[in-house]
Formats: structure tokens, sequence, C-alpha cells
């Protein structure tokens, strides 16, 4: 996995180099992308050739012997069940894989920006108050633009999706180290069926690649503290670099660390000055992995961390906030059970059970309690941070410590119910987001066009765009360009145009379109010439001339 993790972050960063270099070009994108690809199956010949034996001598097995299946079905019920609602969550899930995007930040610039980039065939510095998030590491949306440059916005939402399972994966490693199977699975299952996980599995957003290479920093960490080899504290280190690549808030996880550092240190009586050494080297190698981002920033804008620190509405100038804490209780429960996009209730229902499980546990446990209370405290002072995709890159550690409470319980009748009750909100997780993604079926086996579904889906009211008459597409030349004002999430516009946010003087422009406001002032003599009453989208032109701004 973490050999994966590497090879994931190298292509990343080839793409951002292709970019640096102004050679974003699809036939240069996809041959990088092919021999990446050839490289990852060399890496992984021998674990793949073993898989595929498996499989191959198991459909033999089964076929000469299928009751020889059954039997062994029957013999581990629960397990064969987990695994089977573990499969059927993920089959929910690529059905809303495979529809349009509709979710707000992947058409704001998780997508549009890779879009751009495409467009102009190199990475560069967007000004404006719109895409101010040109400057800040994307280590996933460099993977979104080598997805775009095969096809549509699927691929994309695929290679979340891929994260998602990925993290599953882990999870069951990491637990397999001191659960039994049965219970490594519960742990995957009580991540995955948080609604949050369903709803990020099928949009193009960063959070489960982000919550991939948090995971494998804190695997890292205790291979460091198992193995008692450097190398491995090096790697944490560099899984914690890619995850602040994925998404710069990750650089929260360094205070967490700290705290792992200090309780490693205080256990095994590390001197101070060890200490220090041991952390330093963690975090040097942490920044190191997006440097390359903030140094493409400072360039741009003065600033390494752009839009944060900055005049943006973005950053308030407080990234933390001293918390109310009569209102605890209220935010405590906002947590576990009335979120937005909320986790799931198992957290709750067993946090008794985890607690009272710490007190015979052994170290990995304690670690993976003080890395959790940590990670819920860190998201508790954060101001602007209190939603379920903020605390869920920690969430699969919290997953493992919900499983570890159920296996350690001695009545075998409360541990049953627990099973049971674990099933259940999978089962109402499966529902709910089946119910969620049916929408997509009928775009999906074609009953329904693109156009039909993400006219009765996007909110056109909130700046979303969609060409659902096809208007543009068979007015607006390649030659023309349009001035936008209004327009919010561009990544569906099918035209070339500058956005109002970005534009400068000498920017040249033959129609303006304006949505859900009216045109300037300063272009009040310009001839409307199409409005659609549903997008709340007016084209304007004077003359169809070019007029430069």
């Amino acid at each position: 996995m973490f050999s994966l993790a590497v090879l994931i972050g190298i292509y990343s960063y080839i793409i951002f180099g292709l970019g640096i270099l102004g050679l974003i070009f699809k036939p240069i994108i996809i041959l990088a992308t092919i021999v990446w690809i050839l490289v990852c199956f060399y890496c992984f010949r021998k674990p793949l050739a073993n898989f595929l034996n498996t499989i191959k001598n198991e459909s033999k097995f089964i076929k000469i012997y299928p009751k020889q299946l059954i039997i062994r079905i029957k013999k581990n019920k629960i397990t064969s069940l987990l695994l089977f609602l573990l499969i059927l969550q993920m089959l929910v899930n690529l059905i809303g894989v495979f529809g349009p995007e509709i979710s707000f930040d992947a058409l704001w610039y998780h997508l549009t920006l890779p879009t751009l980039y495409l467009l102009a065939n190199s990475v560069f510095h967007i000004p404006g108050g719109l895409l101010y998030y040109s400057d800040m590491p994307k280590l996933t949306e460099m993977l979104y633009l080598g997805g775009l440059t095969f096809g549509s916005e699927t691929i994309a939402k695929l290679i979340h999706f891929t994260f998602g399972v990925l993290v599953l994966i882990s999870i069951y490693k990491i637990s397999g180290k001191f659960l039994p199977k049965k219970y490594s699975l519960i742990s995957a299952l009580i991540f995955y069926s948080s609604l949050v996980v369903g709803w990020e599995s099928i949009a193009a957003y960063v959070d489960l690649s982000r919550t991939f290479f948090e995971l494998m920093t804190l695997w890292g960490f205790l291979n460091w503290i198992e193995k008692k080899n450097f190398r491995w504290l090096l790697i944490s280190g560099l899984m914690l670099g890619l995850a602040i690549a994925a998404k710069l808030i990750a650089v929260e996880s360094l205070i967490i660390f700290l705290g792992l550092f200090v309780y490693e240190a205080y256990l095994k009586k590390t001197e101070i000055r060890m200490l220090i050494k041991n952390y330093s080297v963690f975090t040097l190698t942490a920044i190191i992995v997006p440097l390359p981002w903030f140094i493409f920033s400072f360039l741009n804008t003065g600033n390494p961390f752009y839009p944060y620190f900055g005049k943006l509405a973005v950053d308030s100038g407080q990234s933390f906030s001293i918390p109310n804490f009569s209102f605890i209780l209220r935010d405590f429960y906002n947590l576990f059970l009335n979120l937005s996009d909320p986790i799931s209730p198992l957290y709750l229902i067993l946090l008794p059970l985890i607690l009272i499980s710490l007190r015979k546990s052994e170290f990995r446990i304690k670690l993976f309690a003080i890395y959790t209370f940590l990670a819920v405290l860190i998201w508790y002072l954060t101001l602007e941070a209190r939603g379920g995709r903020f605390i869920l890159p920690y969430l699969p550690i919290f997953s493992i410590l919900a499983s570890y409470s159920i296996y350690k319980l001695k009545n075998r009748s409360l541990r049953i119910f627990l099973i049971i009750t674990v099933i259940l909100v999978v089962l109402s997780s499966i529902s709910y987001r089946f119910l969620a993604n049916s929408k997509y079926i009928p775009v999906i086996l074609g009953k329904e066009t693109k156009s039909q579904f993400l006219t009765k889906n996007l909110n056109f009211s909130f700046g979303d765009f969609y060409d659902i008459d096809g208007y543009f597409q068979k007015n607006i030349k390649p030659s023309d360009k349009v001035l936008l004002y209004g327009f919010h999430n561009l990544y569906y516009v099918n035209f070339p145009f500058v956005d109002s946010s970005f534009v400068k003087m000498g920017d040249k422009f033959n129609y303006i379109a304006v949505q859900n406001s009216i045109i300037p002032i300063r272009f009040s003599d310009w001839k409307q010439i199409y409005y659609n009453k549903i997008t709340k989208v007016g084209l304007y032109s004077k003359e169809r001339k070019i007029w430069v701004y």
C-alpha cells in the first residue's frame, strides 16, 4: 500500500511538472499515464500474479466442488454476510459514480481547475475571488486532470471512489494486526456505512484521497514504533506530506502527531533531544512533499499558503476559535447525529464501550484513542471545519476502536446484539444511499439524457450552469469569447469564455453572458439576444463585434 501511495504521488507531480512547463497536451498526458500504469504493473507484478492465481484456483475449486462453497459460507455466516454488505455498499456507491457530477465544490473548482489547465495547456495562477484555490496544493486534482484527458468527469469520480476502497483495504489490514477477520470487516463496514463516506464516494472531491494518505501516515508511524526502523519515520512523514498536498488543512495533523510522539517518548522514556529530533525529521519530510506547490503559490501571489492568511473571504483571519463550552453537548450531538454530511451513529452508540475497553488495552489501541481524541478536539476548535467531511480523515481509526470495543466484550449476548446493530445500521445506510443514487439510474441506462438530468438536479439559482437547450453549442464558435458575470460553477461551460473574476485589461470578447443578475451598467447598451428561464442566463452582444476589456 505504501508503494502504491508513493506511485500515486509521483503521477500527480508528473502532471504538475508538465503543467509548469506548459506541456499539458492530451498526447503527452496519455503517454505519461500509460507509462505510469506500466510501471505500476511492473512494481506489483508478483502480488497481481498471486491474486490472479488465487482467483483461478478458487474458481476451479468452486466449479469442481460447488457444495464445498456452500459449506464454507455456512461455516462463516457472519463473515460472509459482512463481506457481502461491504460489496453491496460499493455497488450502490458505483451507481452515483457513473452518474453526472452535481456536487458543488466539484463543479466549482475540483473539476473546473483541471479543465482550465487542459484548455490552457499549463498549470497557472488564476487571480480574482472565484477560483482562488488555483494556487493551493492539488495532488488529487492533478489526478483528475489525467482522468479528464481520457474522458468525462466519470473517471475523476471513479478515482475518488477508488481512494475510498483503498481506505477500506488499509483499515482491514491494520485491524488484522490484532483483530480476527470478522472484526476487521466490521471496522471497514463501520467506516463505509457513514453517509458522508457514501456521498464522498460518488463525488469528485478530495477528502477520501486525504483520508487514505492520513491513514497511511498513522500506519507508517506504527511501523516505525514496532520495527524501530528510521526508514518508517521518513515514510510516515512522506505520507502526511501527500495528505497535505491533497488538502492543505491536513497540516493540522502535525499537531495530532506531536501528541503521539510525546506519548511514545513518555512510555519509552525517550530523551527530549531525541523526541525533538524525531518529530523534526517527521515534520520536515511532511513539509518537503507539498513544497513545490508552496513555491508555486509564493511566486504567483507572494504568499506560499494563498488564499489563507490573505485578504480573501476564505480566511477571516481566525483558523481557530475559543469554544463556548456551554454549547459543548449541542456541538457533539451535532457531530454524531446532526451534521449535514453525517457520520455513522455507531460511533456514538459504541463510544461508552470504547472508553471502557481502553483500561486494559494494548499500546496501539491507546495510541489510536489519543489520535482520535486529538482529531475530534481539533475538529471542535477549528472554526470552519465543523462538518462530517472534515472529521472524515480520522474516522478509519475511530472505526477500528469501535470494532475493537465489540471484540473485547466478554458478554456474548451483548456482543451479538451489537454486531446485529452494526448490520442494521449498515443496511439502513445502503438503503438510504440507494434511494439517493437511484436518480442516476435513468441516465446511466440511457432512458434520460445528461441534459435532462442536469436540468432537474443542478442549482441554477446559485451559479450552476449547463447548456440545457444547446444554444451555446450551436451559436458560439471556437473563435468567439464570452465574458461571464454572475456565474459560479464553471465546469459545464462548453464555450470559450473569460470570467469577470479574472478578466484583465486587454482581454477580447464579443459576447457577455449574465446569470442571476443584470448586465453591468458599463455594458447597458448591449442587446440581449438570448435568455433561458431555467438556467437564468442571458446572452448579450453589441453588433457581434470584438471588444477589448
